[in-house]
């Protein structure tokens, strides 16, 4: 499991906070605030694997607890994570030796069952095997107890929460929730805009935002709380709301080849009367009468308390389930990336949205696919007929888009040659291309040949500079003092390893991802050239590479590889990629964006942030009635959803997203772009706009445009004109290369 940068960064940041909390006074705690779906569990199975490798702090061991079965999910993936390195253990009370928990060790269990007095773990038994037994045990062999409490949000507050905190008296706790009621010692945060931008880098854990009401009108109050054109329609308009946008989704995964059934879920409200069990009924049975949708045809789960029905597949990417029926109880901890439609009815118990409500559906299926290419995939959709939705910050400002404008019927493809950035993964990470260029290098370099590989083994000179180095370099593993050549363990061994390539990747990329990248062509290299098996081989192989004979070698060749690698990947970020373009059929706006009413517009309603006077002046010069527009559309400025035309940036290619693209009457295609002229840029996006202009207009397709600005920059009542020369020749206030505008 390859960490996000985000992920890595939040891992360190969480390791240096709980170091320095854990040399305090006193029992200190500390936050991890993390979005649902940033992956919280896999950040806290990193952070224990490298505390365990830390040898700088007390002796620790470590108590898990998590609300309902949360618990037993999070001990199979943080058992799972560490298989290979064994750097902590897992265990159950079952699993204790010697009715202690171990150095390095995490007893796991459910909280709620251990606040109960009767529970088995709680009261004194004739085994003596209860927690406070437990606990005195442990700090009698000199251990310090970390208390991890999962979805703390969910329970940490309440009384006999904090009271069975206090008894078990934890040197540290950390609190791991999306939506924490504690501030705490220390505060590690996930920001949801990083977890966000590492989809565009092609990793993409979270959807891009939550769409609220899709083709309802949605307004923000002045209190903050959003009204919706839904609030007034019935349940069976919500329902039929979402299962259309459900098919839409299902199309969409079907285009692009993906085995991907998109799921619906329905949350009721979290009550027990007979009306809530009279309108789980209707719902049901209009599912069966009018949607085709049913339990006995395998299309309908439901995940009650006291019925539970279709739940065996429901979490597989291509099951059958469309429609999945439940109430609260399961949005905590519950993992099913394919929902992506939430529909919540008038009477659920809140009008909040907050990250524990929508976490359900903001996961993407395919995280490592990154963002797909049909941007309907890449958002999640609510529909509710709530009045006064209030969106808490957890989600964060511009997750949930409110508004969503649709392109007009009497639109015909354009079809616009246009360009954008190839997505490159490269700059975060090393990707395969490091393997090719290790081999390449090796080489020239004639590795092979200069290597001695018998009776070879770790230096202790090579030891002793892993116990000297900086920690920072080390990052958070380290061997004990002890360790000499005679006696180096194979776990000691692979500790070695990491710190020798962790040491030769700096300062590129000597983050976890990247030093197993280079741990695997190093691995390949004897694999393919010395004719050596990795798993049988693989301690030989490190005592070859670690050796003083060789080991300047292959410093030498992965400096080399990093070289190019890095000459390589830079030359690759200015590539762009050729596609057509037309029009988005959708755009979806958060609540920064107010309606704008105008007649041209392709996107209907028209929505802006009005940041630019500039470009709402040249609205409205587009918007005069006896000009020959037929529509516009204002462009955006991101990947293959928007128009651009190719410019050279400094040394390299770069997309220009021209602001306006014009249709007139005559069937010409304007492309302008009101664009300062004391900009460091305008020379160079003038030059590709018209060089694009040049070429695309030399066939059947008329275009013309350009970089347009007003001779009236304050107050913009005076001409619009049009830039037609070199861009070099520009001067602010000399008019002479410009022509008026004629539209």
């Amino acid at each position: 499991m390859q960490l996000t940068t985000y992920q890595d960064t939040a891992v360190r940041d969480l390791l240096d906070k709980a170091r320095k909390l854990l040399d305090q006074e006193g029992s200190k705690r500390v936050v991890l605030k993390a979005p649902t779906g940033s992956g919280k569990t896999i950040m806290m199975a990193e952070f224990l694997t490298r505390f365990a490798d830390d040898k700088r702090h007390v002796p620790c061991s470590f108590i898990w607890t998590a609300p309902r079965q949360l618990h037993e999910q999070s001990k199979e993936k943080i058992e799972a994570y560490v298989s290979e390195s064994r750097a902590v253990e897992c265990a159950t009370f079952e699993d204790l030796d010697d009715r202690q928990i171990g150095e390095n060790e995490v007893l796991f269990f459910n909280w709620e069952s251990i606040r109960q007095n009767s529970n088995i773990y709680i009261r004194e038994n004739e085994q003596d095997n209860n927690l406070s037994t437990v606990i005195a045990r442990t700090r009698e062999a000199g251990r310090e107890i970390v208390l991890i409490i999962d979805e703390s949000h969910y329970h940490a507050q309440a009384d006999t929460s904090q009271n069975l905190i206090a008894a078990i008296a934890p040197k540290l706790t950390i609190e791991v929730s999306a939506t924490p009621t504690i501030q705490g010692d220390e505060v590690v945060r996930v920001d949801i805009g990083d977890v966000k931008k590492e989809g565009t880098a092609g990793r993409a854990m979270i959807k891009k935002s939550l769409v609220l009401n899709e083709g309802f009108k949605n307004v923000l109050g002045g209190t903050g709380l959003i009204q919706s054109e839904l609030a007034a329609k019935s349940d069976d308009v919500v329902l039929d709301a979402a299962l259309k946008k459900r098919a839409a989704l299902a199309a969409g995964y079907a285009s692009a080849k993906v085995a991907v059934n998109p799921l619906v879920l329905i949350q009721l409200p979290d009550r027990h009367r007979q009306a809530d069990d009279d309108r789980q009924a209707a719902i049901v049975q209009t599912l069966k009468d009018r949607h085709g949708i049913s339990v006995e045809n395998g299309k309908l789960a439901i995940y009650l308390s006291a019925d539970k029905q279709n739940l065996e597949q429901v979490t597989r990417g291509d099951s059958e389930v469309k429609v999945l029926i439940f109430k609260q109880a399961i949005a905590l901890g519950w993992d099913c990336p394919r929902a992506q439609v939430l529909v919540l009815f008038r009477e659920w118990a809140s009008p909040e949205f907050s990250i524990q409500t929508v976490g359900r559906i903001m996961r993407m299926p395919e995280p490592t696919r990154g963002y797909y290419d049909d941007e309907l995939l890449n958002h999640a959709y609510v529909y509710t007929n709530l009045a006064d939705i209030d969106v808490k910050e957890d989600v964060g400002r511009d997750y949930v888009t409110i508004h969503t404008s649709k392109r007009s019927a009497e639109y015909a493809p354009v079809d616009l040659p246009s360009v954008h950035r190839k997505r490159h993964r490269e700059q975060t990470r090393l990707s395969p291309l490091f393997t090719k260029l290790f081999f390449i290098e090796a080489g020239s370099y004639g590795l092979k040949k200069k290597l001695q590989t018998k009776g070879q083994q770790v230096q202790q000179s090579f030891i002793s500079e892993w116990q000297t180095d900086d920690v920072d370099v080390v990052a958070g593993t380290r061997l004990h003092g002890d360790v000499s050549v005679g006696k180096v363990a194979n776990m000691d061994a692979q500790r070695l390893f990491d710190y020798f390539v962790r040491k030769n990747l700096a300062p590129f990329y000597p983050e976890d991802r990247s030093v197993g990248r280079v741990k695997e062509t190093l691995y390949q290299f004897f694999v393919q050239e010395l004719d050596m098996d990795r798993v049988q081989d693989f301690r030989t192989i490190i005592d070859i590479v670690l050796s003083d004979s060789n080991r300047d070698h292959f410093a030498a060749v992965i400096d080399a590889a990093k070289i190019a690698y890095k000459q390589e990947t830079e030359r690759r970020e200015h590539e762009l990629e050729d596609d057509v373009w037309n029009v988005p059929a959708q755009e979806v706006f958060g609540s920064g964006y107010v309606e704008t009413l105008v007649g041209k517009s392709i996107m209907q309603p028209f929505y802006s942030d009005e940041r630019w006077r500039t470009e709402k002046a040249f609205v409205a010069f587009l918007e005069q009635p006896n000009n020959g527009v037929r529509w516009w559309f204002k462009n955006g400025t991101r990947d293959a959803t928007y128009f651009a035309v190719p410019y050279v940036d400094g040394s390299g290619d770069a997309p220009f997203y021209v602001d306006f693209v014009v249709m007139m009457q005559d069937g010409r295609i304007g492309l302008f772009d009101p664009h300062g002229i004391h900009l460091a840029d305008f020379a160079a996006k003038s030059d590709g706009l018209r060089d694009y202009i040049t070429k695309t207009g030399k066939g059947s397709r008329k275009v013309f445009g350009g970089i347009v600005a007003n001779t009236d920059s304050t107050n913009f009542t005076g001409r619009w004109m049009l830039y037609e020369g070199k861009g070099k020749n520009t001067k602010e206030g000399d008019w002479s290369g410009w022509s008026q505008v004629e539209i």
